[in-house]
Order: structure tokens, then sequence, then C-alpha cells
């Protein structure tokens, strides 16, 4: 079995048919969606675009799915572009959103047992790092008997061990820190190998249709934001090692 590891979408529906049309996706057996899909200036679209992938999607849900789903029900948010995508979605894409599992298995041969989730086995929110101490690691893996971990949430692939475990970020479809373009993975069960890939984005035309196909007020200052430019890997490391108590 293949499968393509497509994570934090946040809505940038270019990006996502850019990976979808990526000759190793649509070879893929399986792809698995490791949350926050929609939070971002094409919600509606991008749902209806996963949604029609049918079963060939295996769907985890992230804390900004959460979140749209608390926005649509009026419960707001503290970002403007997930209040206004909240409230945006149909019922039946809320539905989908509500629904989401926390967390996917598969045996996935060579890999074995690997666990798909989003933050981390036990929060969608929480952080942990390529640099993060073994420590660290064992914490947040404590108990959990899967070989392989993937998992998203942090917007910059990476692929390490931690004491003998393979932990997997294929980075992120629509928001990217470190690098341009839009991240994601391919999973090979039977060579065991994970191959981290990036799909290549012309930046300018992106903006561009998200600015003339949004209607967020505040699109023009996002896309500046996360499109026209990338924060840098050092920059992200260093704000989310805080939240680690770094």
């Amino acid at each position: 079995m293949r499968v393509a590891v497509l994570s934090d979408v946040h809505g940038v529906l270019p990006a996502l048919e850019a990976v979808l049309g990526e000759a190793d996706v649509r070879g893929a057996d399986l792809l698995v969606l490791t949350g926050d899909v929609a939070a971002g200036p094409m919600p509606v679209e991008t749902i209806d675009l996963l949604v029609s992938l049918g079963d060939r999607a295996l769907w985890v849900g992230g804390n900004a799915d959460r979140e749209l789903v608390e926005a649509a029900r009026g419960q707001g948010s503290e970002f403007a572009i997930s209040r206004w995508a909240g409230e945006r979605l149909r019922d039946d894409q809320v539905g989908v959103l509500a629904a989401l599992p926390a967390r996917q298995e598969l045996d996935l041969g060579r890999l074995g047992r690997t666990l798909f989730v989003h933050g981390t086995p036990r929060s969608d929110d929480e952080v942990v790092l390529v640099d993060s101490s073994l420590e660290r690691w064992r914490q947040v893996l404590d108990g959990e008997p899967a070989d392989t971990v993937v998992l998203g949430n942090t917007h910059m692939p990476f692929a390490r061990l931690a004491d003998r475990r393979l932990i997997v970020n294929p980075g992120s479809v629509g928001m990217p820190y470190g690098t341009d373009g839009a991240h994601w993975a391919l999973l090979d069960s039977v060579s065991g190998a994970v191959t981290l890939r990036r799909t290549p984005l012309d930046a300018a035309e992106v903006a561009a249709r998200l600015v003339a196909e949004s209607g967020f007020d505040g699109i023009e200052e996002w896309v500046a934001e996360y499109v026209r430019e990338v924060y840098s890997d050092a920059v992200a490391l260093t704000a989310f090692a805080r939240r680690e108590g770094r």
C-alpha cells in the first residue's frame, strides 16, 4: 500500500489542487488527511473537494477543524479568518468536521502499526517538534503502542526516530513554514520508505486567485503573510519551543 499524507491545508484550495494533481498522489492507494483542512480563505470549496475523494480519503480532525465547528455554532474564534470561515460552512460540512475522529490507525507492512493524529496522540493542539528532547517524546508517546506516528499541526516537515519509533510530519499543504510550496508525504508499506515531498507553487498566482475568489475581508493581509512570504523554520521553531516550556 502507498499512502499519501496531506496535512494543514487550511482552506488554500489552489495548493490542495496542485498536490492532488501529483502523479504519486493520484496513484496512491489511500490519502490520509491529518487535520486542519478548512480554516482558511476557501473553506467551502476545500471541504467539497476533499469529500469528493470518497473512500480514498481517511480523515483525522485537527484543532482548527474543531474551532471551525465552534465558530459555525456561534462560539466564535480568536482568529478572524476562522470566524469568517466557520460562518460560511454549510450544515453538512459542519457535520463532516464535527464527526472527525482524533486518530486513525493502519497496518502498513514494514512501517508497522501506524498511527495518524493531528497534534499528538493525546491532544489535537499539542506541539512536539523535530528538536524536542527524547524525554519530551517519551511523555507525548507514553502508552502509545504504534511503531510509526504521523502527525501535523506545526506546518514543518520532518522524519526522525524517537527511541526506535519513527515520527513523521508531512508539513503543511497550505501554510508551510520553512520553505515554500505545498508539502506532503508518501508512505510505502512494502519498502518501509517515507518520502517527504514538496509541490512547487507560483506564490503570485496562488495569491491572485485567493484574492479574487475568497471573499474574506482581510484576504490581502492574509496572503501577504502566508502565501507571498513564508515564515522560516527558525522563527517557527523558536515560537513553538516556548509552548514546550523551553
